[in-house]
Order: C-alpha cells, then sequence, then structure tokens
C-alpha cells in the first residue's frame, strides 16, 4: 500500500518537476512591418496613391531626396535639405528629427537601435 501512494506522489510530481525545469521561450522581436503599422503608419502611408497625412508618404523613401514629395507642405529645413534619405540619415532623424530640422512637426522620437534598424530595414523592403 505505501509503495502504490510513494508511485502514484511520483507520477504526480514528475510533470510537475519536468515543467519547472523548462527554459522559458525567448519572445519575438517586433517586425519592421508591425513596428512601422503600430508607431508610424497613423501619419505615414506606403501607398503613392494615399493624400499625405500629418506626414508625407513613405514610399521608395530610401534614395528619395529629403522634403519632395508632391502636395505634402514641409516645415521649414526640409526643402531646403540638399541630400537623400539614406539608412544613416533616417537613423538620425528618427532618434530627433527636431534635431535635424528644428520646428518639425514629427514628434516621433526613438531611442531604441533595434527598433529604428527594424523600421528602416522594412522601409527599404519597399523599394
Amino acid at each position: 500500500m505505501a509503495q502504490r501512494a510513494l508511485l502514484a506522489a511520483i507520477l504526480v510530481m514528475a510533470p510537475l518537476t519536468l515543467r519547472a525545469q523548462m527554459p522559458i521561450p525567448q519572445a519575438e522581436p517586433p517586425s519592421g512591418e508591425r513596428l512601422f503599422r503600430t508607431q508610424c503608419a497613423t501619419c505615414h502611408s506606403l501607398n503613392a496613391s494615399d493624400p499625405p497625412r500629418q506626414g508625407p508618404n513613405l514610399v521608395h523613401v530610401i534614395g528619395r531626396k529629403i522634403g519632395s514629395v508632391d502636395g505634402y507642405k514641409y516645415t521649414p529645413g526640409y526643402k531646403e535639405a540638399d541630400a537623400v534619405w539614406d539608412e544613416e540619415r533616417l537613423d538620425k532623424y528618427l532618434t530627433n528629427p527636431q534635431a535635424m530640422f528644428p520646428g518639425s512637426i514629427m514628434a516621433y522620437r526613438q531611442a531604441n537601435a533595434n527598433t529604428r534598424r527594424a523600421i528602416i530595414a522594412y522601409l527599404k523592403e519597399q523599394g
């Protein structure tokens, strides 16, 4: 009888012991697409035929001249910028837009380099 009780206790406890020793899986970081949808898409579109929102569309932003989207009214500095958007420039910009273009209405700032990198990579994939 005592052996049966001991065996029953072992059988009940074994799964709990094994479960306690399993490593916790690492969470997947959000994709660039998801980050764009949750952090950028309210103000920016990836569809060239969409009218401007709070910000210009970001279709083909990598390699595009800064301040050049027709129909979007830029704050001073963007139109005068003699440069194109590249990954390094976008990274710096997303860190602090007002530092690059004082008076910018772009309120978004992203301190996390991995988040900026994921968003920029997604924008680059869009063409």
